[in-house]
């Protein structure tokens, strides 16, 4: 009877991972943009975008395809396509996501014994500027309710940013810019630049940010009035 009740536990085991399986597709109404699709330098991964358009407000869902395994890279869509960028060891993306008009953050995933998985609770854009917020530089700005902001990646990932004139170890650094305009209320409510490409680093290894001494004359212009 024993031996009976684990047989059938185990067929109803496999009809669910049969069942799961079948289940990693995206939802009916979104349909692949393949001039989109990024792929890893190795070629091994590939992540594919898709557009709802059944609904009034478009989105966007990332999967990824790696080692016959189709996941999705993120629950929540995103209302634009983004752009994606791998560090040499494959360890990690870096999602480039426009968010509005002239707007953009950046997400990271990192490489788990499942697949790509979200690295932070929140987007790494957004832990940037949370950062900035923290940092002396930010006393200056002008504060005001509505901000614009962007965080994207300096180039030079590729070549662990030896353009900088640094020799730090491989695939350790995010060099991240930060730029935001403000709506200044007044008799003439205007827009203005408020962050100029603002520098900071993000060290994969320990989850932190900091400031490296070769920013400190960038950030210094970064933050004054245009």
């Amino acid at each position: 009877m024993k031996r009976r009740a684990s047989w059938i536990g185990l067929l109803v085991a496999c009809s669910i991972g049969v069942c799961n399986a079948a289940a990693a597709a995206p939802p009916a109404g979104y349909k692949i943009e393949e001039k989109y699709t990024r792929k890893s330098p190795d070629g091994a991964t590939t992540i594919e975008q898709y557009l709802n358009k059944d609904t009034d407000d478009w989105t966007w869902q990332f999967w990824v395809r790696r080692q016959d395994a189709f996941t999705l890279l993120d629950p929540k869509p995103a209302d634009y396509p983004a752009d994606f960028i791998f560090t040499s060891d494959l360890k990690w993306i870096v999602r480039v996501q426009k968010i509005g008009s002239g707007t953009a953050t950046l997400h990271l995933y990192r490489l788990t014994p499942q697949g790509y998985a979200r690295a932070n609770k929140k987007p790494l854009g957004d832990m940037a500027w949370d950062y900035l917020k923290m940092r002396p530089d930010w006393r200056k700005l002008v504060k005001t309710p509505e901000y614009h902001t962007s965080a994207y990646l300096l180039e030079g990932l590729e070549e662990n940013y030896r353009g900088h004139g640094v020799d730090w170890p491989a695939n350790r650094y995010l060099l991240i810019a930060l730029s935001g305009d403000a709506d200044v209320r007044g008799r003439k409510p205007m827009q203005t630049g408020v962050v100029h490409g603002w520098r900071c680093r993000y060290d994969l290894e320990s989850g932190r940010f900091d400031v490296p001494a070769l920013f400190a004359g960038n950030n210094a212009k970064a933050i004054m009035p245009e």
